[in-house]
């Protein structure tokens, strides 16, 4: 599919998810009655559709001051997804800006210092958080090989390796096509 094509089709397809996740957590409870406003407010800000190794996957991307409400129902809402986009992957992303480095020659002097949350490193950092969300990262080692290539060994909470360890490989695809960056995911036995 076209690329705005799978953002409509994903919108669609997402407003029907939170209609069904909503219906059955439907009770008169205040903390529902709250949820309910919760899911007629949410959003994506665009979807992208991108294959890895034969293996399709939908990024959706979210606007960041909503990406803990999605996050929230973000496990049932991906299994609700995945049924719709049979064989495919989903992965929700906040969308993040990236501001440039401040320089002297810049034409337009910006007003205002660059926050540190608009940083490369930052966002990068951000995008690898939002990626493998029900896995917290409890570790990371950047490996420099002798050709000068950086590889990032990413060490994730042995919790969720159940839910999360077939889900590996198309991480690490989707992390290499937004940041350009090579990643691997692992379970270590160890506490760092």
């Amino acid at each position: 599919m076209r690329p705005n094509r799978i953002s409509r089709h994903c919108k669609r397809c997402i407003r029907v998810a939170l209609k069904s996740l909503n219906q059955r957590a439907k009770s008169p409870t205040t903390s529902s009655r709250r949820s309910h406003r919760l899911f007629l407010k949410l959003y994506i800000s665009g979807a992208k559709e991108i294959d890895i190794h034969g293996k399709r996957a939908i990024i959706i991307f979210v606007p960041v001051p909503q990406l803990r409400a999605y996050q929230k129902i973000q496990i049932r809402l991906v299994r609700e997804l995945e049924k719709k986009f049979s064989g495919r992957h989903v992965v929700f992303i906040a969308q993040r800006r990236i501001l440039p480095k401040p320089n002297r020659k810049i034409k337009n002097k910006q007003k205002q210092k660059r926050p540190i949350s608009r940083t490369l490193t930052s966002v990068h950092e951000a995008i690898l958080e939002d990626l493998c969300f029900p896995a917290e990262i409890v570790g990371k080692r950047i490996r420099i090989k002798a050709d000068g290539s950086k590889l990032i060994k990413v060490h994730l909470d042995k919790n969720q390796q159940t839910n999360i360890e077939h889900k590996l490989e198309v991480f690490r695809g989707v992390y290499k096509r937004l940041t350009g960056k090579d990643v691997v995911f692992e379970f270590p036995d160890y506490v760092l």
